[in-house]
């Protein structure tokens, strides 16, 4: 089955073509860092990370850019209201978004450049756009003519006599629609030289100017968050297009995380920041939760989905440790094409997950049977699937060798005891005393699978508590 993607920009599943066979180009738009990262900036990056794996599992040379912007109006409001230099506070909060990134094991892209790192790109774009009669210089700043683009609002829908561009009306602007492509110089800003005077770029031009850059005129894929659709991405094709680049082939966006049915923003103060939902779940389960939903939808956050979520990847995760514990090495098999079929489709997680969970399901049998070698290769095939999904229990990001410590082996002998008096309970039908043990043990965070050669335990993950919201950041 080909792989088919639902194109924001003509409202369709198209199969993906790429424009050099064999090899994917693709930019998501990345963050804008004003402050720390949370749950809601970092989705995009797990949910396009499970489209790059699915790419790279096809052997496509996948070239993956992903931005940072460092210099915008938020940036520098904040960097002032905290008395530190603008780009400080930028490069302390990139180092936070990329750790953030690689503890939830998404894939570094394959350049991450910074919007001040561009100025020049920029400039040679506006002049593009100058010479063939889509921007105006007026006053020291730049501006877009919307009206000169016929196609404007095809991407997002809107009409031009609704469009509202969200920014101040601007010094020497035709048309309150237009947008700004280069703002002029203001006391205490950061500048950079330009024909039209010093200023600096404004956020739309950014991002087409490092997508051209980097990938070229046109390329396949272009990536953000839906909230990204107007006015960001609207913009920016309606500048490349009138620089005369073919611009972006497939435009996928992903739905927000929301608490309350609002989406998490420091302004509505409902946001949890990434470090803080680590106090109460691990990261390959937190990866898993923002990855459980299809991208497209919106994922309501409530501390029980986080926590249903968490125990969702243990169940699995169990499975291919208990099949470690009976048959040794585990190596990575094929996924199943039931999962093909679901990440084909529009990459359909829930669908995938479905898939995985059959599969669990029928290698917890075949240990319960003693059929080692069928479990393994049942083991195999879900460690495949998890693989694309970025969660794989035995890879080394998330591995840590459990038979090497002295602790475990005391740990056995206390789970082993407390089995024991569970077993003779149930000989003696004493089912409250059995059933009390079976709690202890789960309090403590361990499971058990009843089989035919007796019970068996492994570890879970820790009782789960749910985190408490604290303000973070936005991503653009």
């Amino acid at each position: 089955m080909t792989l088919r993607l639902f194109d924001t920009d003509t409202r369709t599943m198209r199969d993906f073509a790429p424009l050099v066979p064999g090899r994917a180009s693709v930019y998501l738009c990345g963050a804008t860092v004003q402050g720390a990262p949370h749950i809601g900036h970092v989705r995009s990056g797990v949910a396009f990370d499970v489209l790059r794996r699915w790419l790279l599992a096809h052997d496509y040379d996948v070239w993956f850019i992903r931005n940072v912007t460092d210099i915008e109006d938020k940036i520098l409001i904040k960097a002032a209201e905290a008395g530190r230099p603008w780009w400080e506070w930028a490069a302390t909060f990139e180092r936070a978004f990329d750790n953030a990134y690689e503890t939830l094991g998404v894939l570094p892209p394959s350049a991450q450049p910074r919007a001040t790192g561009h100025i020049t790109q920029m400039i040679e774009m506006m002049q593009r756009l100058i010479d063939r009669g889509h921007a105006y210089p007026s006053e020291g700043n730049v501006y877009f003519d919307v009206l000169s683009y016929p196609d404007y609002g095809r991407l997002s829908g809107h009409r031009l006599e609704d469009v509202a561009q969200g920014e101040s009306a601007g010094e020497g602007k035709r048309d309150p629609r237009d947008f700004t492509l280069w703002k002029a110089a203001k006391p205490g800003e950061p500048i950079w030289p330009s024909p039209w005077g010093p200023g600096r770029p404004g956020w739309h031009l950014e991002c087409s100017a490092m997508a051209e850059f980097y990938l070229g005129p046109e390329f396949d894929i272009h990536c953000g968050g839906m909230d990204l659709v107007f006015p960001h991405h609207e913009n920016e094709i309606a500048q490349s297009k009138c620089a005369g680049d073919g611009f972006a082939g497939y435009w996928l966006h992903n739905g927000w995380v929301t608490m309350g049915g609002e989406k998490m923003s420091k302004s509505l103060g409902n946001v949890l920041s990434v470090p803080n939902v680590l106090k109460h779940v691990r990261a390959v389960e937190l990866r898993f939760y923002l990855g459980s939903a299809h991208y497209r939808s919106k994922l309501e956050y409530s501390d029980k989905a986080l926590h249903d979520a968490a125990q969702s990847y243990q169940r699995i995760e169990a499975f291919v440790h208990r099949t470690v514990d009976r048959a040794g090495e585990v190596p990575v098999g094929k996924w199943t094409d039931a999962f093909a079929a679901a990440i084909d489709d529009d990459l359909a997680v829930p669908k995938a997950l479905a898939e995985i969970h059959r599969v669990v399901h029928e290698g917890n049998k075949a240990l319960e049977a003693g059929a080692i070698d069928s479990a393994r290769g049942l083991a195999g095939q879900v460690r495949a699937m998890l693989g694309i999904l970025g969660v794989d229990p035995l890879d080394p990001h998330w591995f840590t060798p459990r038979d090497s410590s002295a602790a475990l082996g005391a740990l056995d002998v206390l789970v082993r005891a407390e089995l024991d008096r569970r077993q003779q309970a149930r000989a003696d039908k004493d089912w409250a005393s059995a059933d009390a043990a079976r709690d202890r043990l789960q309090a403590a965070g361990i499971e058990v699978t009843d089989t035919q050669n007796g019970p068996e335990w492994a570890l879970g993950a820790a009782p789960h508590t749910g985190p408490d919201a604290s303000q973070s950041g936005k991503a653009g």
